[in-house]
């Protein structure tokens, strides 16, 4: 095999590692006229590498002893990566490692510190951010084509090439995770993670890893290889238009700008869809175009697109994924007590959303809905189907009926008790003590309030304790009720007095006391309200 002219100046490479993905590198370093020499531990695959390419097979030890080696890459195992490159750093090569870089965040670290003492280059093999169709995305992310970004999602799937060491999401998803760190600009603030294992124990097969950044953009990232086909997306949704990069589709179909629209009609976001517009690409093998970077960044003397750096930030949200997704065994499946609404279900059958605190010896039965920052203490009995707003607090030692609204901002305190089909509205406000002083402890003096069942309060009232509250009586927003309410009952003002009736379905009564609503007619007895048969 006759190799081809090395160009003046050109460094001169060695490949360590020569099997499924090193023989590619073999080959373009080999066509770029730089290869000098292969390496690798099965001397089968190291001469087949040889054979092919005219150059000879050393070992490791001779090509980082030889001076006239200006550089090695790094394709073996990825157990493998940091060491070797340590040692190439140490003995002054520039290095180009495979991803990942490392498999922990601690030994990554001690190859960029090598490379820094060095003073030599050090590159991480994200492929894909040299991909046409991937730094083409980038121009638009980066001149607004897209607008604000807002989501990010990755599928890299496909069947085989199995690992026993490496798992599923240190195999497949660096590449994504380096574009998307590239499109946002920044590390996500918050990574999780779940995996499943199937074909051997504790190597994952099939993962998702989900990641917020500090903008509010969010992304996610899909990687399986026991998958039926081969799939290589990344969708990024922005405000003004959306793109997809599909490595499977022809070069005239990899990358597609979509410019669709959402706009709000009387509250609501509709969907305008726009046709998809194909860009267009030069066709150009991405790893020619990375190794040829590493070559150019050598001779140049300037950093690499994809360096240490980028493969540290790469590292620490794998390491936070592989954290995320330890903290419980992998193939075992486990109860999701999230909605999508952000709701967590209990195991009375209530949901409560995860920011509000329920003390033990609180119980809140099925149907129950707790939302944002509220809390139950304990001794508290919450019946079916409540719904309690942001910022409530209930109790102690309260009892709530079922089919209750509670708006937000309302404390129910000790002492209160309230029916079925309750309505208190927002920042309405219940007292359990006549005469309350700081400094003066009353929890003897608790007077009981109750409100009976169908009872509705307006936004701001006050209800002061003592008082009963009849049936279906409604009191006015911001009233101040300092005495018992009769069944039905229209209250307004402050102090509250009552200016008529309501009926059952809380429309006011008209003269001759009918519902206008239903049609429904009541009339007074020694006092009370009552229906019409």
């Amino acid at each position: 095999m006759i190799q081809p002219a090395r160009p003046t100046g050109q460094p001169n490479v060695a490949v360590i590692g020569c099997g499924y993905w090193g023989a590619n590198l073999v080959r373009i370093f080999f066509q770029a006229g730089s290869l000098v020499a292969v390496a690798d531990d099965v001397d089968a695959v190291a001469q087949g590498a040889a054979a092919t390419t005219g150059v000879p097979v050393r070992s490791v030890t001779d090509l980082l002893a030889d001076p006239d080696v200006d550089a090695v890459v790094v394709a073996t195992p990825a157990a493998t990566h940091a060491q070797l490159a340590i040692d190439a750093l140490d003995a002054g090569k520039h290095v180009f490692v495979e991803k990942p870089l490392a498999l922990h965040v601690s030994d990554a670290e001690r190859v960029v510190d090598a490379a820094q003492r060095a003073g030599r280059i050090l590159m991480v093999g994200h492929l894909l951010r040299y991909h046409p169709a991937f730094v083409a995305l980038q121009t638009l992310v980066a001149e607004g084509e897209l607008g604000r970004l807002r989501y990010i999602y990755s599928n890299r799937l496909n069947f085989g090439r199995f690992r026993r060491v490496e798992n599923i999401l240190w195999s497949f998803s660096p590449h994504d995770i380096s574009m998307i760190l590239s499109l946002v600009g920044s590390e996500p603030d918050e990574v999780s993670a779940v995996a499943s294992s199937y074909l051997q124990e504790n190597v994952a097969d099939v993962t998702t890893t989900h990641l917020s950044f500090p903008g509010g953009e969010g992304a996610h990232v899909f990687v399986s290889w026991l998958h039926p086909y081969k799939e290589q997306r990344l969708v990024v949704v922005g405000d003004q238009a959306m793109a997809v990069f599909d490595d499977g589709l022809p070069w005239n179909q990899k990358l597609r700008l979509y410019a669709h629209q959402v706009t709000w009609r009387d509250g609501m976001p509709e969907a305008f869809r726009a046709d998809g517009r194909d860009l267009e690409l030069t066709a150009e093998e991405p790893l020619a175009r990375e190794c040829r970077h590493f070559l150019d960044s050598i001779t140049a003397g300037t950093p690499p697109l994809t360096d240490g750096e980028e493969g540290l930030r790469v590292l620490r949200v794998l390491e936070a994924a592989e954290t995320s997704i330890s903290a419980r065994p992998l193939g075992t499946p486990q109860r999701s007590d999230r909605r999508a609404d952000g709701l967590i279900r209990r195991p009375s059958g209530a949901l409560v959303q995860e920011t509000a605190v329920i003390d033990a010896g609180a119980e809140l039965a099925a149907g129950t809905r707790v939302w944002h920052f509220s809390h139950i203490l304990h001794g508290t009995r919450i019946g079916e189907n409540s719904v309690l707003g942001q910022n409530v607090m209930v109790g102690p030692n309260v009892t709530v009926g079922n089919r209750c609204k509670i708006q937000n901002n309302v404390s129910v305190y000790e002492g209160v008790e309230i029916d079925d089909d309750v309505f208190c509205g927002p920042s309405a406000v219940f007292t359990n003590v006549l005469i309350p002083r700081a400094d003066v402890d009353r929890k003897a003096q608790f007077v009981p309030t109750r409100v009976r069942r169908g009872a509705s309060i307006g936004a701001n009232a006050t209800i002061i304790c003592g008082t009963e509250l009849g049936e279906r009586c409604l009191i006015g927003a911001g009233a101040v009720v300092t005495r018992d309410v009769p069944p039905h009952a229209l209250m307004v003002g402050s102090p509250a007095h009552q200016v008529g009736w309501v009926s059952h379905s809380g429309a006011r009564l008209d003269d001759d006391l009918r519902c206008p609503e239903t049609g429904v007619g009541y009339r007074l007895v020694e006092g009370a309200l009552v229906v019409l048969e």
